[in-house]
């Protein structure tokens, strides 16, 4: 259960994040739960590829950022009633996301 929460938290992250951004559009609610499930998946899959390429900078924090913008920007090409604009769109998006997240998630817990 916990877990549907967190997908839903995410989502709602997505969508503020998509209001806020001009260069990032996401047509409702549902496309941003999908965009969330999009990004676990290939997580899942193309993660452990691309961090095999960026093991020097793991350590850093900042190359989870990175990843999530890619895997993002991956996932907008699938998902119709998503766009992110341009590959700096995504290291924004995935930014805000992250602090949205947060504050979200302290809010409930």
């Amino acid at each position: 259960m916990n877990w549907i929460i967190g997908l839903l938290v995410n989502a709602a992250a997505f969508y503020i994040a998509a209001k806020i951004l001009s260069g990032v559009t996401i047509r409702g609610f549902w496309p941003a739960v999908l965009l969330v499930i999009s990004v676990c998946v290939l997580n899942v899959f193309l993660g452990p590829v691309l961090k095999v390429f960026s093991l020097g900078l793991l350590s850093l924090g900042i190359m989870k950022w990175v990843l999530n913008a890619i895997l993002i920007k991956i996932a907008d090409y699938f998902i119709e009633d998503v766009e992110v604009k341009s590959m700096l769109w995504a290291f924004v998006l995935a930014a805000m996301v992250s602090f949205i997240d947060g504050g979200l998630n302290s809010l409930l817990n």
